[in-house]
């Protein structure tokens, strides 16, 4: 008796699936309705950013009527992540589209230790996850929120304070190694620019350095005062740039021990511009949750998942070790203490440990700033 195949024609909701391969010569556009076998597949290049849009606009309107559908059918765009942003999206989103920007890490792909990797192998794999995901396998991709224009805004300030006091951080390096090459051990302090310039800073034996290294220092000290210069001046007026329901979070942040402004700032310009529903969605996004490996006789603890924002990750660490020096007295820090006590605690397995406080110390943060509970144990400022 031989298999009879039935075919289900009826016609759901109407959706175009469409998925965009950016890159800077051209973009592909990949474009599926769910009743063929392959996805149409364009290609557009035009030179100005606002004209490749435009062009990605005109394929998906040729494409809707060609194929005949309703011109008012869900339009369904997605992209990966990236060093375009959100502007696509953005832009899109005011044409009436509904645009899903996605984490390029979540996609499943081949294991084989060769595969084929073409631009156009890559949007037919997207718009077919696109599909999938409309039809309720949300694990086929993760789909990022995208930050308010005034949140992401925001961000550029914290980031740029970051920047310039790296900047600093690194000529004051270079000023320093160039030094040890003629033996001299002096301090790069903030009147070492006047020194050079006077010929006090000499070699190991009190000779005068080489005219060559001496206009290299001083290129470095003109560089090094522009970096601070610029940090004085983004230092005075960023707390005054950002709104007031900003300003009063970060006051609120600050009335913790062990919580300065400017790691304040940054946890809340960085992570609490959104919302979370519970504490696991809020340690996922910081990367902070374990990911095992349970397969088999195979158990392995592969360490935390790194996901998410890299600089809140660094910060919160930061905040852990400065939470356990300033409060000594709350239940993290006596939590601590009990996990690290005995022979068998050792440097790794403090700093195992202190990923653990870091997640458990954002928590709590996001609960105090979210319902105003304080963290167990935790001591505020005086006024």
């Amino acid at each position: 008796m031989l298999p009879t195949q039935e075919k289900d024609f009826t016609r759901g909701e109407e959706i175009l699936a469409v998925s965009l391969e950016l890159s800077k010569g051209s973009w592909k556009v990949a474009l599926h309705e769910g009743r063929r076998d392959k996805p149409a597949i364009h290609a557009v290049s035009s030179e100005a950013a606002g004209a490749r849009l435009g062009q990605v606009v005109g394929v998906i309107e040729a494409t809707r009527k060609k194929w005949g559908l309703a011109a008012g059918c869900r339009v369904v765009v997605s992209y990966e992540a990236g060093q375009d942003g959100f502007w696509i999206h953005r832009a899109l989103t005011k044409l009436g589209y509904e645009v899903l920007i996605v984490d390029p890490a979540s996609i499943p792909v081949e294991r084989r230790a060769r595969r084929a990797k073409t631009d156009r192998l890559d949007v037919i794999k997207l718009v077919t996850s696109l599909r999938a995901w409309l039809r309720g396998e949300r694990d086929r991709m993760h789909v990022i929120r995208v930050p308010e224009i005034a949140a992401e805004a925001q961000r550029h300030l914290v980031r740029d304070r970051g920047e310039l006091q790296k900047e600093g951080q690194q000529h004051r390096d270079r000023i320093r190694k160039l030094l040890r090459t003629v033996g001299c051990w002096v301090e790069v302090e903030r009147d070492f620019a006047e020194r050079l310039a006077h010929g006090e800073v000499r070699g190991y034996d009190g000779a005068a350095l080489p005219p060559e290294l001496h206009q290299r220092l001083t290129r470095e000290c003109q560089r090094l005062a522009l970096a601070q210069q610029q940090f004085a001046e983004l230092e005075a007026a960023l707390v005054r740039q950002l709104p007031q329901p900003v300003r009063e979070r970060i006051t609120r942040l600050t009335r913790l021990k062990g919580v300065g402004e400017v790691g304040a700032m940054r946890l809340v310009l960085e992570l609490f511009w959104r919302n979370f529903s519970n504490r696991r969605q809020l340690g996922a996004c910081v990367g902070l949750v374990p990911q095992p490996y349970d397969s088999g006789e195979s158990r392995v603890d592969q360490g935390i998942s790194k996901q998410g924002n890299r600089r809140v990750r660094a910060l919160l660490i930061e905040m852990a070790w400065l939470w356990l020096r300033h409060q000594p007295h709350s239940a993290l820090s006596r939590w601590f203490a009990q996990r690290t006590q005995g022979t068998g605690a050792n440097k790794r397995h403090r700093r195992i440990s202190i990923v653990a406080v870091a997640r458990r110390l954002v928590i709590a943060l996001w609960r105090y700033l979210k319902d105003g509970v304080i963290p167990e144990g935790a001591q505020i400022k005086a006024a």
